[in-house]
Parts: C-alpha cells; structure tokens; sequence
C-alpha cells in the first residue's frame, strides 16, 4: 500500500474510539466515572472478587491504567481491595448498586451506536478483533 496518511488504520481505529468514547463520556454525565473505571466495575460485576492483574488483562489496560481507576473508585467507596502483596479487588454494595443504573446507560449506548453501524459493522469489528487482536 502507497504512503496515505488518511488510509492508516491505527490513526483511523484511534479516531473511531474517541468518537465511540467521547458519546459515551456524555451518557455517563453526572455519574463522575470514565469509561475506564466503569469498565473496571463491569468487569468485578461480572466476575466477582478478583486479582487487579486480571482486570488489565481482561480489559487490555496497562497496569498504572488499572491501578489508577482502582484508587479513585476506591475513593468513592465502589470497590475495595484485599491488603495482599497483589490485592484482589471487589465491588462494594455501593459499587454494585451503580453498576445496575449504568447497565441501562451502556445498554442505550450499545444500542445508538449498534444502530448507527448495522449488523454487518458489528461482524466486521468483530472479524477484525480476531484478525488482529
């Protein structure tokens, strides 16, 4: 392939999420989360008590990612974590109760944007995550 800016795909994939990730930061106004930490609350939903390395590797965060969105979401007394040399993270009750109003947000977002996309763009990001990923 010729020398094309406008055609390199890491520049074109990076301005595609921050496109999908400025709309979502509008849905989760008022929430005063990113979409980092609630992905760190989905994540400890959905899998319960785990070691902090398994949510950068779920989400593919660097690690000072992690451990950051950890901090402040412990902050605001959503998550807690062991005292272990490698603490495991767990969601508060109040943690738990925000991830049930987000889940309706997330929902709306998915559904926006999955509508935008069709069907044949949800199988073609899907394709391209295993081609690549």
């Amino acid at each position: 392939m010729k020398f094309e800016i406008n055609q390199c795909i890491a520049s074109r994939l990076r301005r595609l999420s921050r496109i999908a990730d400025s709309y979502l930061r509008k849905q989760l106004e008022g929430f005063d989360i990113t979409e980092n930490q609630m992905n760190i609350l989905f994540i400890l939903y959905k899998l319960g008590r785990v070691e902090q390395g398994v949510i950068g590797k779920k989400l593919v965060l660097e690690r000072s990612t992690v451990s950051r969105g950890v901090k402040l979401l412990e902050k605001q007394e959503y998550v807690k974590r062991t005292s272990d040399y490698r603490p495991d993270i767990e969601l508060t009750s109040k943690g738990r109760l925000l991830v049930e109003k987000l889940i309706p947000v997330w929902e709306k977002f998915m559904d926006d944007i999955c509508a935008k996309m069709g069907e044949r763009g949800m199988e073609q990001i899907e394709k391209l995550e295993k081609l690549i990923g």
